[in-house]
This record gives structure tokens, C-alpha cells and sequence, in this order.
């Protein structure tokens, strides 16, 4: 099998796809955020979820900046950078939600809560350390890097601009949880979960469009050489 700039690009769309189901997926019906939930088998194989789910999106939206890197220019760099960042940083928090809170679930449950409460927005009576610093780093990154990207998607015209604009609007749209409950949290990550879908079926359809018209320009430049 050959590796080529389309197949990783390809590849880069279908992660951003499978980033945005999971991000979806993973809202639906999500345990309570206490630490009865975190020893429990569903809160492992959702965090682990989520993890694969960072990790995709960051393989996805590399892919989109790299197709596209002339058009984005400064703002797409910056854009990307820092959402990046953010999924780089909640790629390592979603692992320690998953393999390190529930070893210490039953021997700091007070630590465990003020971890979970933190990242939703909720009060924190104790210290959580560098927890609190990556919380707030990934949340920045998030929010400021989604606009920045979508932005820079949607100037650049290359993929599918109603999913380029939802980015934006998904992303903005984390700020009023601020003023709503808790419980608006799941449904607003929908609009960017589908964002992600459209971007990543846009890239890879951008990516096989390419690679025909590709071939359909070599194909009379052989038969000429033969003729010859």
C-alpha cells in the first residue's frame, strides 16, 4: 500500500467524521458527574471514548489546515494552533478521567470531586493542582480555537462553509452555559460534533474529487507518450 498526501488527507476526513459521532454519542445518556459514576465500568469506556474522539479531531483538523494552508493563512495557523492545543490537552485529560480518577476514587473521593466539579464549571472547595490549569487551557483552546478555525475555514472556501460556520456557532454557543444549567451541557456540544462530521466528509470528498481529475489529466498525457 502506498502512502500519498490524498489517502492521509482522506484519512484526516474520516477521523474528523468519527471524531464528530463520537462526540455526539458520548452526550447521550452521560452519567452523573460525582464519583459514584467514576468507578463505574460505562465511565471508563466513555472517557476512553472521549480520548479517541480528541485524538481524532486533532488528526481531522490537521488535515483540513495542511489541504488548505495558502487560503487560511494567518488566522488558519493561529486557528489551528490553538484549537490544537485544546484537543491536545483534552486528549490527556480524557485519559487520566479514565485510568488515573478511578484508582483514586476510593482513597481521595474529595480530590476525584473537586476534578469533576471543575469541569463543568462548578465550585471547588479543594487544591486540584495543575488539573486546574489544563481545565482552563483546554477551555480557552476550545472555544477560542473553534471560532479562530472556523473562521479561517469559512474564508477560505475549500470545504463545506455551512459546516465551517456551525464550528463557529457551536463553539460560541459553550459560553452560555455560563448562564444556563448544567444540564444544557450535552446538547450544545450536538452543533459541533455535526460541524466535525460535515468538515470531515467535506474534506475526504474534496480529497477523492481531486485525485480523479488528478487521473483524468495523467491519463492522455500516456496515451500521447505512446503515441510517440
Amino acid at each position: 500500500m502506498t502512502v500519498t498526501p490524498t489517502s492521509l488527507t482522506r484519512a484526516a476526513g474520516i477521523s474528523a467524521a468519527v471524531a464528530g459521532l463520537l462526540f455526539i454519542a458520548v452526550q447521550i445518556n452521560h452519567p452523573p458527574m460525582d464519583v459514584s459514576s467514576v468507578t463505574t465500568t460505562e465511565w471508563v469506556v466513555r472517557q476512553t471514548a472521549k480520548t479517541v474522539m480528541a485524538a481524532a479531531a486533532l488528526a481531522g483538523i490537521t488535515g483540513m489546515y495542511l489541504r488548505q494552508v495558502r487560503q487560511m493563512g494567518i488566522l488558519g495557523l493561529v486557528g489551528y494552533l490553538v484549537f490544537g492545543a485544546g484537543y491536545l490537552v483534552m486528549m490527556g485529560i480524557e485519559f487520566a478521567g479514565a485510568y488515573v480518577l478511578p484508582s483514586l476514587a476510593h482513597t481521595a473521593p474529595g480530590y476525584v470531586n473537586d476534578v469533576l466539579a471543575a469541569s463543568i464549571g462548578g465550585t471547588v472547595k479543594g487544591d486540584i493542582g495543575a488539573m486546574q490549569t489544563a481545565l482552563a487551557v483546554m477551555g480557552v483552546g476550545y472555544l477560542a480555537g473553534g471560532v479562530l478555525f472556523g473562521l479561517a475555514l469559512f474564508r477560505a472556501r475549500v470545504l463545506a462553509r455551512w459546516a465551517s460556520g456551525l464550528l463557529v456557532l457551536g463553539t460560541l454557543a459553550t459560553l452560555a452555559l455560563h448562564v444556563l444549567p448544567h444540564s444544557f451541557e450535552r446538547p450544545l456540544a450536538v452543533p459541533t460534533g455535526v460541524a466535525l462530521i460535515g468538515l470531515g466528509i467535506s474534506l475526504w470528498r474534496d480529497q477523492r474529487r481531486t485525485a480523479t481529475v488528478t487521473a483524468s489529466d495523467v491519463a492522455p498525457v500516456r496515451a500521447e507518450a505512446v503515441v510517440r
